[in-house]
């Protein structure tokens, strides 16, 4: 899909717009004022993936605590962007502590929150002037829920007076993306380059925000941070937040993404960036781990046993991935197929990288390997999770040692004995496999 076309803004070592990848960010949920607790969620949602971590400043405490840190997460050797997410007396914490100022790598602007557009932009444009003062973009996030109330009073006004009004949701809409763009404006008055400014237009509705970024995406070049916001808990959040953003990003909407899941008492923070990672691999946009396809289940699959295996190959490539992705470029586009009967099986796996096809209830019971496409070797008995996840390795280090093919030899062989097994299913599948060119 072709991406809209946006200026690059430079945050940090992350670049955000043109041609840089589609970002990944979360935000954590630690008192700021906590550096240590802070740190150390920053540094878990940088490890699950979160290219940019962006932390509440709210208090003289809070902005205390950011060099503090900034340092923690240098120490530990991690250099995703620290970001200072301000409200209301971000102009007075940005002024009283250059520190912190100078620690950040971006600060967020809710011109909701800053008076701007009201007797005087005095202190937006303090925040502006800092941000210039130290080199740093500002993401000007505008959100539905604290909407400038004057704008939209005044739009509201002047769509009372059309011949034919719009609908007040609309006028809504238009007032976000009217906060968004004019803030800009006056952001770019006051020194702030056009290049280092993103914005964000958040609501909590799918057809809500994907019609606002729509329209801001048409009226600009700034590069756009996409997210529903108060997106909710578990399920619902998650397929709201991928109905929303799969529409834009499909689009070529989108330059940094936040899926904002409201997380269980206790629950794990870092979810939010798998999900925001696995939103962009279904779409074909990046690509952060090898996709295990693997059947949902039906009569035919009465055994829990591909579950398990599905599962078992999902934690082993998760686990060893830190490792693979040092040794072998590109593992993480591999594609696994884990399927539990002969319905889809040898398809689906001859589709794949490499692929199992388990038998099904009353089915042979034997389990056949695709390589690249072909019948590799065909296993049976108890011990064929772990020789499959034996074939695996041997696949990865062969294919991505250094970007050639796994196919050799052993394949070859792997095809021959299973055509000597004698089955005629064995048969077939030896001469399916021997007239399947390599994809």
């Amino acid at each position: 899909m072709a991406r809209r076309k946006s200026v690059r803004v430079q945050v940090g070592g992350v670049g955000i717009g043109g041609d840089a990848p589609i970002a990944v960010q979360a935000m954590t949920n630690t008192d700021t004022a906590d550096a240590a607790a802070t740190a150390a969620q920053a540094l878990e949602l940088a490890r699950a993936g979160s290219e940019l971590v962006r932390v509440t400043v709210n208090t003289d405490a809070a902005a205390q605590a950011v060099p503090a840190i900034a340092a923690a997460l240098a120490r530990a050797g991690c250099d995703a962007p620290l970001i200072g997410d301000f409200h209301y007396n971000g102009h007075l914490l940005l002024t009283r502590y250059p520190e912190c100022a100078r620690a950040l790598a971006k600060y967020r602007i809710n011109p909701g929150n800053v008076s701007i557009g009201r007797k005087d932009d005095a202190n937006f444009r303090a925040m502006i002037e800092v941000a210039v003062r130290y080199g740093k973009p500002v993401r000007i996030g505008v959100n539905w829920g604290s909407l400038d109330q004057e704008l939209l009073a005044r739009l509201m006004d002047e769509n009372a007076r059309r011949a034919e009004p719009l609908d007040a949701a609309e006028v809504l809409r238009q007032a976000v993306v009217r906060s968004a763009l004019d803030s800009a404006a006056a952001a770019e008055r006051y020194g702030l380059p056009h290049d280092a400014i993103i914005l964000s237009a958040k609501v909590s509705g799918a057809p809500e925000l994907i019609a606002i970024y729509r329209q801001l995406a048409a009226e600009c070049d700034y590069p756009l941070h996409l997210g529903l916001t108060e997106a909710g808990m578990g399920m619902r959040g998650t397929v709201a937040s991928t109905a929303a953003m799969a529409v834009l990003l499909e689009a070529g909407i989108g330059d940094t993404i936040r899926v904002s899941l409201t997380p269980a008492p206790g629950g794990d923070r870092a979810e939010e960036v798998r999900i925001a990672r696995q939103m962009l691999q279904s779409l074909g946009l990046r690509h952060f781990l090898p996709q295990v396809s693997a059947c949902p289940g039906c009569g035919r699959t009465t055994s829990t046993f591909f579950q398990e295996m599905a599962a078992r190959i999902e934690g082993h490539i998760q686990e060893r991935m830190p490792v693979w992705r040092r040794q072998h470029p590109g593992v993480e586009r591999m594609r696994v197929a884990v399927m539990g009967c002969v319905v889809n099986g040898p398809g689906e796996s001859r589709h794949a990288d490499i692929g199992i096809s388990l038998p099904g209830t009353f089915e042979e019971p034997k389990a056949p390997v695709y390589v690249d496409g072909r019948l590799f070797r065909t296993l049976k008995g108890d011990g064929l999770v772990g020789e499959f996840i034996g074939i695996l390795e041997d696949y990865v280090a062969r294919r991505y040692a250094a970007g050639g093919s796994a196919s050799n030899g052993a394949e070859a062989a792997g095809v021959a004995a299973d055509a000597a097994d004698g089955g005629a299913r064995g048969a077939g599948q030896a001469r399916e496999a021997k007239g399947t060119g390599r994809r």
